[in-house]
């Protein structure tokens, strides 16, 4: 075994010259569960194509376990981790998801798509447009997951996630309003994009590794949605709500999509909440703080009124 080091890039992960790639976060696994701390939230694993490995982990709250007809909404949520890190079947994303689930009651798929540097960009997002055109193919009830054909409500879909989960998120929004005949009929409501790691004019060493035919973070509106207003004006939903947090690096990033939305030509609603003296996804580091809190209300406060 080689341990020459061909890349390593700060706490993420290291390439060894022979291919070998580790992670230096983001690799606990937590098994599919009922979660105690979020009410009777079942949760399994599902595989979405056998061929690439792309998977993900339902939730669904207790709600469901009478004999209830009624749909819930579908939340897709997308977990961050630069794009290379980070799992729905970690601790942090299992216990997140599962206490959106159980506040916003709703079925949600958190998605375990192909992460770089193994799989460099733009493979998350094709995965990720891949699982939603898999959800899509439950909306008449006839899917392979019977948790989606009898609990999912597909005329009430959001989409959620964290920083390059965030950035994955807006891409399929933006995909799903461009092509809406892919869609048979499925309606997104609303995104919720948590400290997005969008591109800008800075050069980012990271994108230039995990993305190398990419145009740049400049120019790639994959990357950094405000070059292509006429794109971002045909965003698929109706609703958004942003997180930025004051000590992020990020912070203006989200600031710009922001306004670049409002200015776009889109119709919709946005709002976006700046939590004060807080850094990059804080509310997965220490859930239980005020701020963290404050944040998962306003997101299921979302998620039940759009």
């Amino acid at each position: 075994m080689d341990d020459d080091v061909a890349i390593d890039f700060y706490s993420l992960f290291r390439i060894y010259k022979d291919g070998r790639v580790q992670r230096f976060a983001g690799t606990d696994i937590l098994p599919p569960s009922p979660d105690p701390k979020n009410g009777d939230v079942r949760s399994k694993d599902v595989v979405i194509s056998p061929k690439t490995g792309l998977s993900a982990r339902l939730f669904l709250p207790d709600t469901t376990a009478d004999s209830s007809t009624a749909k819930l909404p579908f939340l897709i949520y997308i977990h961050g981790g630069a794009f290379c890190i980070g799992s729905p079947f970690s601790p942090i994303y299992h216990n997140h998801v599962a206490s959106l689930t159980a506040g916003a009651n709703v079925v949600a798929l958190s998605l375990h798509y192909r992460r770089a540097p193994e799989h460099p960009l733009p493979t998350a997002f094709e995965d990720a447009w891949e699982a939603f055109q898999w959800a899509v193919g439950h909306s008449d009830g006839d899917g392979p997951e019977e948790w989606l054909n009898r609990h999912a409500d597909f005329r009430r879909v959001f989409f959620a996630g964290d920083s390059a989960g965030a950035t994955i998120a807006h891409n399929v929004v933006v995909r799903a309003g461009v092509t809406e005949g892919e869609t048979k009929g499925l309606r997104i409501v609303g995104m919720v994009l948590i400290h997005p790691f969008f591109g800008n004019e800075e050069r980012d060493k990271l994108l230039e590794i995990i993305f190398p035919t990419s145009s740049g973070t400049s120019k790639d509106p994959r990357l950094n949605p405000g070059v292509d207003p006429k794109l971002l004006g045909r965003l698929g939903c109706g609703n958004v709500l942003i997180f930025v947090a004051e000590k992020d690096r990020l912070k203006e990033r989200g600031r710009s999509y922001y306004e670049a939305l409002k200015k776009s030509g889109w119709v919709g609603k946005v709002e976006i909440v700046e939590n004060e003296g807080e850094k990059h996804v804080f509310h997965l580091m220490n859930p239980g703080c005020h701020n963290a809190v404050t944040l998962v209300e306003k997101t299921v406060s979302f998620l039940k009124q759009c």
